[in-house]
């Protein structure tokens, strides 16, 4: 079974383009934390390529910092580079994307205490009912 399951934020815009025979492609990289061995926070950066209508949702409604799920295959490609040298990437084909937050929140950490409406957010547990 070929999954790959991935929490980050994107490290740029995404870039979407269209093949000659008219199919949307997005392709970003997202920061993946993870710990190293001494317990040290790192963060991997996975290229993940979007096809066709959720290339189209991820460039119309993502932007860089925000936090995403993505969900996909891990896909490893060869390919000739310009110098005449054989090249391997990995990458992964997204299948699904789930917005994390909203673009507004990704970008301006000050608003955590508001809601999308305007106002300010109130905890749970001071909700009277």
């Amino acid at each position: 079974m070929n999954k790959v399951i991935l929490v980050g934020r994107l490290t740029q815009d995404p870039e979407v383009r269209y093949t000659q025979s008219g199919k949307a492609v997005a392709s970003f990289t997202i920061a993946v934390n993870r710990f190293s061995g001494q317990g040290q926070k790192e963060a991997d950066f996975i290229p993940v390529v979007a096809w066709e209508k959720l290339a189209e949702t991820c460039g119309n409604n993502l932007t860089k910092g925000q936090r995403v799920l993505i969900e996909g295959r891990l896909q490893i490609r060869s390919y000739e580079a310009n110098d005449g040298q054989k090249r391997r990437v990995a990458e992964v084909i997204a299948q699904n994307m789930e917005f994390l937050e909203r673009k507004q929140a990704a970008s301006a950490d000050d608003n955590k205490d508001t809601n999308p409406f305007g106002g300010q957010v109130v905890p749970e547990e001071e909700i009277p009912f």
